[in-house]
């Protein structure tokens, strides 16, 4: 199919997926719009996080590009928190800590882009967590 309807925040013929099989995240739903072949080799996905919610604090080699569509909240890049509202653009690099919160308030609905041949996530160990909680902001925060 070349089109897919939107509505509600949900595409036609996409389903509606977990974000994950379990593990420290919080409100988490996952849509996979589009996966790439040889010509294009990369994954688009819409994840939407619940009032209050967030994703998954972790790292990983590849890249990733995070535009956000609606709601607002916070995310961590690296050792760097930063308010995030509709159509902010977010470039997670290589290997940088990373997790999304929701405001309290609303939903917060994001694109991310990423290579279709990936490695998975790298969640932090005590000695990662306590280098995180170094600085005081970070430490407020992360949700393991």
């Amino acid at each position: 199919m070349s089109v897919r309807r939107f509505e509600g925040f949900r595409w036609e013929d996409v389903p509606l997926l977990a974000y994950k099989d379990g593990g420290p995240y919080k409100g988490v739903t996952r849509q996979v719009l589009f996966e790439g072949d040889a010509s294009l080799p990369v994954q688009w996905r819409y994840f939407e996080v619940a009032p209050g919610g967030h994703s998954t604090l972790e790292r990983h080699e590849h890249l990733h590009y995070v535009l956000i569509l609606k709601g607002r909240g916070r995310c961590l890049v690296g050792e760097t928190v930063s308010v995030i509202g509709e159509h902010d653009l977010v470039e997670v690099p290589s290997l940088a800590w990373h997790q999304f919160r929701a405001a309290g308030d609303a939903p917060l609905g994001f694109l991310c882009l990423v290579s279709a041949s990936r490695d998975k996530p790298q969640l932090p160990g005590p000695a990662e967590l306590a280098a995180l909680r170094q600085k005081p902001e970070v430490a407020a925060f992360i949700r393991p």
